[in-house]
């Protein structure tokens, strides 16, 4: 930020190059409209006048309240705030306008300081991502613990023990995976003014080499104990068209000014697209991979076919692994995109280093 500017949720105001931003991205002010946001960022939590309005703005130019009406309703509908339930600007009948939202004011902050927080807000946000990852894989670990639990199982094997391992592991997976993308996503935001610009290339990136070696360890691994490998488990290619996915939706999410719950439906939307096509194309999310476990150690108490028969197939078919797919990517991507705006937020509104 430049000295002398203003930070307020997701918007950068910067009065001496005369720019409006959110998240990185201009918007479109005229002059006055942009010298009555600078008045009320300004005078944050004051009333602003009508009459400082006309001496400020329009600098005695008569103008009638109808001018600055318009101009209020311009900038209310520019930052997407609502009249009816103000986030930026509250209306004073009869006197004026104030700024209600928080702001922070750019100073000199020392160049080693700006790195350090820079740095701060990369692990800020990648451990923000981690953690909704870690909620996506608590909800699908009891999706799968109890799915594999509700079958028959063999004398001394527990249905409580199946849950737990497979929710252990759930997460556990959840939590690498989302703390690679979420790395990836942040690492890339740093390269531009807008930090989703980037996003869907970070986090296929981040994906990539955390599924990849995920899958290269977790085969030596199968073949140093078992002398055998599972096979074409879940790893790179799937891990990059996932991070990819999640970096995609919080881009698209960040261009709208709706609610936190529509920029998390859009990321999950995304998310829930590409994990319900990586099965038809021959790759293997969580599901699919634990069913080939499954099949290709001997003893396996592990049996996902039921799941299958719920849409007529016999085992754990290509509609099963979609539909689980779609499930799997949905939440993967509404969690760790929502946690890292719900992040980015707060460190959007945290005062700067001084």
């Amino acid at each position: 930020m430049t000295p002398g500017s203003f930070r307020f949720d997701r918007f950068v105001l910067d009065p001496r190059d005369r720019l409006l931003a959110r998240d990185g991205v201009a918007v479109e002010l005229n002059a006055r409209y942009l010298d009555a946001l600078t008045l009320l960022a300004r005078e944050a939590g004051k009333l602003v006048s009508k009459e400082r309005f006309h001496d400020e703005v329009w600098r005695g130019v008569p103008v009638t309240d109808e001018a600055l009406t318009q101009c209020i309703k311009t900038l209310r509908r520019q930052l997407g705030d609502d009249a009816a339930r103000p986030r930026f600007i509250e209306t004073v009948p009869k006197h004026g306008y104030r700024f209600i939202a928080p702001v922070a004011v750019a100073d000199e902050v020392a160049p080693v300081v700006a790195a350090a927080s820079s740095w701060r807000d990369l692990f800020l946000l990648t451990g923000a991502g981690t953690i909704g990852a870690g909620i996506a894989g608590v909800v699908g670990g009891l999706f799968y613990g109890f799915a594999g639990a509700a079958q028959p199982l063999q004398p001394g094997m527990g249905a409580a023990s199946v849950l737990l391992v497979l929710w252990c592991l759930t997460i556990l997976m959840a939590l690498i995976g989302g703390a690679g993308v979420a790395f990836g996503i942040a690492a890339a935001g740093r390269m531009s003014r807008d930090p989703w610009r980037w996003s869907a290339a970070g986090g296929a990136a981040g994906g990539l080499v955390v599924g990849g070696v995920v899958k290269l360890l977790g085969l030596d691994a199968f073949n140093l104990l078992l002398g055998r490998s599972p096979g074409d488990i879940t790893g790179g290619i799937e891990g990059a068209l996932l991070g990819g996915a999640v970096g995609l939706g919080g881009w698209l999410a960040s261009r709208r000014s709706g609610s936190r719950r529509q920029s998390i439906a859009i990321a999950s939307g995304v998310g829930g697209i590409a994990g319900a096509l990586i099965p038809p194309i021959g790759g293997r999310l969580m599901g699919g991979s634990l069913d080939l476990l499954a099949r290709s150690l001997p003893g396996s108490r592990l049996r996902l076919d039921h799941i299958g028969r719920w849409f007529g197939e016999a085992g754990f078919g290509p509609i099963a692994q979609s539909v689980t797919g779609a499930l799997e990517g949905a939440l993967f991507a509404g969690c760790i995109v929502g946690a890292m705006m719900v992040a980015r937020r707060d460190l959007d509104a945290s005062p700067l280093p001084r």
